[in-house]
């Protein structure tokens, strides 16, 4: 088992949805991958918040073994953000965004924290994932997201990010925008010439693809009754995911996606990371067991 260094958001959320309104609840990129990954791995977490965000929250993901020795506390609020819903939860709408201490965030990666073999780079400007890349210590694997607001306002920092990542998660809609093809496979091969050797293609309640050389493996979303909420299940799969890897060495990409579908099928079944928090390793084992058994034939 080794330990991975998860730089990301932290924040709070406002989530507008067909169960009411939820005010200023946890969330953040790095929040949800962090506490999905440490389920199977040590996490080391590096972020911003400001002088709002309270002692509790700390407290549950150090509870949770994730080390916040790189959360840094800055004069400010913390970022803060607020969306809606539609109905079906299918789409969103951002309603406002307050970046606060996040607008100024230049992540400093603690001496001890350098040596992590296996990085995650949330969801933030490509120039501050090249930033994190700079301050480490030639890590095994890295991992990381993006979002159609850096294609469209930093696409060349983007693609040298790209070029110094060995696996790329991204979602359907921004696969596609960032390559200009539509179908699966032109996509996936445009995006792998870019750098990245592998790529994850997130496709929301359909599940996602990988993508590896010639290897290609599609795994469905968990089937659920009932969604609560659908916020932060992109990061908590790429937390599960990494957090796989980190536990197992690299050793199987496929279960690796498996569980990471299995963290984010936790993720959507409370408000915030409520669900995440709650999770234990046993639940989280038997999810994985029933994915098996949903997909075999």
């Amino acid at each position: 088992m080794s330990e991975l260094l998860v730089v990301g958001s932290v924040a709070f959320d406002t989530i507008h949805n067909h169960l009411g309104s939820h005010a200023r609840v946890l969330g953040g990129s790095a929040v949800y991958a962090s506490l999905a990954a440490s389920k199977l791995a040590p996490v080391r977490l590096v972020g911003v918040v400001g002088k709002d965000f309270p002692r509790e929250a700390v407290d549950m993901l150090r509870n949770a073994g994730i080390d916040t020795a790189g959360l840094e506390v800055a004069n400010g609020e913390t970022f803060h953000w607020e969306g809606r819903y539609s109905k079906d939860l299918t789409s969103r709408e951002t309603i406002q965004t307050d970046l606060n201490v996040f607008a100024d965030f230049e992540p400093k990666i603690p001496a001890a924290f350098r040596n992590s073999p296996y990085v995650m780079l949330g969801n933030i400007a490509p120039q501050l994932q090249l930033h994190v890349l700079d301050q480490m210590e030639s890590p095994e694997l890295v991992i990381a997201d993006t979002m159609n607001l850096w294609i469209d306002t930093a696409l060349d920092a983007l693609k040298e990010l790209l070029k110094r990542v060995d696996i790329l998660v991204i979602n359907e809609e921004e696969a596609r925008q960032l390559t200009g093809y539509h179908h699966p496979l032109a996509v996936a091969e445009a995006l792998r010439t870019m750098g990245p050797e592998t790529v994850i293609v997130k496709r929301g309640e359909y599940g996602a693809l990988l993508f590896l050389e010639e290897d290609i493996f599609c795994a469905p979303a968990y089937p659920l009754k009932n969604v609560a909420d659908p916020t932060g299940a992109g990061d908590s799969f790429a937390g599960g995911f990494l957090g796989y890897l980190a536990e197992n060495h690299h050793s199987d990409l496929r279960q690796a996606v498996i569980c990471g579908s299995s963290t984010a099928s936790f993720c959507v079944q409370d408000v915030g990371v409520g669900a995440l928090v709650e999770l234990s390793r046993e639940h989280l084992d038997k999810r994985i067991h029933d994915f098996r058994e949903l997909t075999c034939f």
